[in-house]
């Protein structure tokens, strides 16, 4: 049975306690320009996991990813006359007049 996970960014002040991190999930990307990790846990273990790496002193800040959240299912949308409704764009042609360059030589 495939486990559900959720991610969580942990931005950090510095990467060197970067092993602490390891105990709480996957590591899955680090930044170390921006300095942060991507870490992924357990669906059921989120709120506990959030709590103690909140508390860590390395810690900046912890963003809980909503991608599990959003429903992929895409079927409506594409078969429905408004995906595919363009706008009409006004025609800048018309509406701009060019200027007529007149050479010195037919003044």
């Amino acid at each position: 049975m495939i486990q559900k996970r959720r991610g969580l960014i942990v931005w950090v002040y510095s990467l060197r306690q970067l092993k602490n991190l390891r105990r709480f999930g996957l590591i899955h990307f680090v930044s170390s320009k921006m300095k942060y990790v991507v870490l992924y846990v357990n669906e059921e273990d989120v709120e506990a996991t959030l709590e103690k790496i909140n508390k860590l002193h390395f810690v900046r800040e912890v963003d809980v990813s909503h991608r599990p959240d959003i429903e992929m299912n895409f079927a409506d949308k594409i078969g429905t006359k408004a995906a595919f409704q363009e706008e009409d764009e006004p025609d800048f042609e018309s509406d701009v007049q060019i200027p007529e360059i007149r050479l010195a030589e037919h003044l």
